[in-house]
């Protein structure tokens, strides 16, 4: 007898249907699992044997094939442990029928109890489009399946509540829809940040319109300090955003069963040892990286200069397509990367170039050895590079009370308004994302602005992407002061943003 268990399961970071076939039959004994399985889905027939006899059932004593359809895609992790269970005990004539629209997924543990999975939101999106209705989970993951919507989700603790459940002897209560609570742990306010009013301002014109950020300056001048006080400025998440990083962080196992939704945009900030396979992706398992992790927020890059070079050089595709794309000898993966990117960096090794105490040491060689580190494709997806001179005495001591991230969040969500009416369905949500097209019909200049557009082209020596970025910026710089178009005052702010002689010290 051949029964199929409907089930789930992950390819990179999307999901999709899984049946797990079932066939007993005469000869030997033998429990063998087909359909690409790794070594996890293999050792399922332990946990499997285990949970049974501890449940109260009788092992079938017979020829045991257990197939995961489609057989030709590889199949990891330890999700199909519930389905191949409730197949075993069907085919057995230890269950009755099974329901045409239900499906099994979670991992066994040997006494039957069911464990969490990774994953488990965007197998409840791919059983949802499946037409599956009915959805059994392990109980630390049914909140989190509850986010897909349309969808009947059981929490199961373990398989004996289960088994009682498809038998109809005690039900199982499906779980309550999940929904955010209010978080009451705030983020680092910009209020704690004295002086750096300037600075203040560039990341008010990057939260704005989704530009990529570059600080340099002396240690302690407060590039960190300021580059993380970024989110609390950001616009809020919509659902369709929140669940998209939500699916991310649940594959990489990441999420929390509590608070499956991020209702926050993420803040990511790798060591600077970190490898390209961190920041891209990849791995025996094709998890996703930092830059996955940090889609739909910020990827903070601290010490930019002290990160390998094949690290950086790995983000200058993701920056311009918003996605990541990991060839491996296993497979290839396509990943969301849309990030913006925040780097802070000393303007020499040692830190101290252009301080007032004159305590650098670097010579303009090694100034130059430093900063060469960066390479020039990179800087030029960078759309601001700030200056961040060090705190002056008076700034610090000042009795009044800097502006707060809420005020500034205020004229950004007013900006972003703006943004989204002009790029209603066009699948553009911020000035950083503009298209060229896009370019020519917004960001037109008066003549006054073409002369000093040209000026500063021929002056900079800035190159086609450069040119546009500043158009975007400027974009921006006229959006949050309400204007309908770029006035020569809008562009001569973008263009001073482009500066990299302060690279040079």
């Amino acid at each position: 007898m051949v029964v199929t268990v409907r089930s789930l399961g992950l390819n990179g970071i999307s999901g999709y249907e899984v049946s797990a076939e079932c066939f007993l039959s005469g000869g030997l004994p033998a429990f063998d699992v087909v359909g690409l399985p790794d070594a996890a889905v293999r050792e399922a027939r332990e946990r499997v044997r285990a949970a049974v006899k501890n449940c109260g059932a009788k092992f079938p004593v017979s020829r045991i094939t257990v197939n995961l359809a489609p057989a030709g895609q590889k199949k990891a992790g330890t999700v199909y442990d519930l389905p191949i269970f409730v197949g075993l005990l069907a085919a057995g004539g230890d269950l009755p029928p099974l329901p045409a629209d239900a499906a099994f997924l979670g991992e066994l543990s040997l006494t039957g109890a069911l464990r969490g999975v990774s994953g488990v939101l965007p197998m409840a999106l791919a059983a949802q489009e499946a037409g599956i209705r009915q959805l059994f989970v392990p109980a630390e993951n049914a909140a989190e399946a509850t986010l897909a919507g349309g969808l009947t989700v059981y929490g199961v603790p373990d398989v004996v509540s289960l088994v009682r459940h498809l038998k109809g002897e005690v039900r199982l209560t499906p779980a309550a829809v999940w929904t955010p609570e209010e978080d009451e742990a705030g983020l680092p306010d910009l209020r704690d940040v004295m002086g750096q009013e300037n600075v203040k301002r560039a990341l008010e014109i990057a939260a704005a319109g989704g530009h990529n950020l570059l600080l340099i300056g002396s240690p302690g001048a407060g590039k960190s300090m300021l580059a993380k006080r970024l989110p609390s400025i950001l616009p809020d998440m919509t659902r369709a955003e929140a669940l998209a990083v939500s699916g991310i962080w649940s594959v990489a196992g990441m999420a929390d069963p509590k608070h499956p939704l991020l209702t926050r945009r993420p803040f990511r900030s790798p060591h600077h040892t970190s490898s390209a396979a961190a920041l891209a992706g990849g791995g025996p398992a094709m998890r996703p990286g930092e830059m996955s992790l940090a889609h739909n927020g910020v990827l903070f890059l601290d010490e930019l200069p002290e990160f390998r070079r094949d690290v950086l050089e790995a983000m200058r595709q993701p920056l311009e397509d918003g996605e990541v794309t990991v060839a491996r000898a296993n497979g290839t993966l396509r990943l969301p990367a849309r990030f913006q990117l925040v780097c802070a960096m000393n303007p020499c090794r040692c830190g101290w170039r252009g301080h007032p105490s004159g305590k650098c040491t670097c010579s303009d060689r090694e100034v130059e050895k430093y900063v060469e580190k960066i390479s020039g494709p990179l800087l030029d997806r960078i759309d601001l590079h700030v200056n961040v001179p060090s705190v002056e005495y008076e700034a610090m001591r000042r009795k009044e009370v800097p502006e707060s991230s809420a005020e500034v969040k205020k004229r950004v969500d007013a900006a972003r308004t703006i943004q989204e009416k002009r790029f209603a369905g066009t699948g553009v949500t911020c000035n950083a994302y503009m298209t060229p097209a896009q370019i020519g019909e917004f960001c037109r200049l008066d003549n006054a602005g073409e002369t000093l557009m040209k000026n500063a082209f021929d002056r900079m020596g800035l190159t086609a992407r450069s040119h546009d970025r500043i158009l975007r910026v400027a974009r921006t710089i006229a959006d949050l002061n309400g204007d309908a178009n770029i006035g020569p005052q809008h562009l001569a702010e973008a263009i001073q943003y482009r500066n990299t002689d302060i690279l040079k010290g």
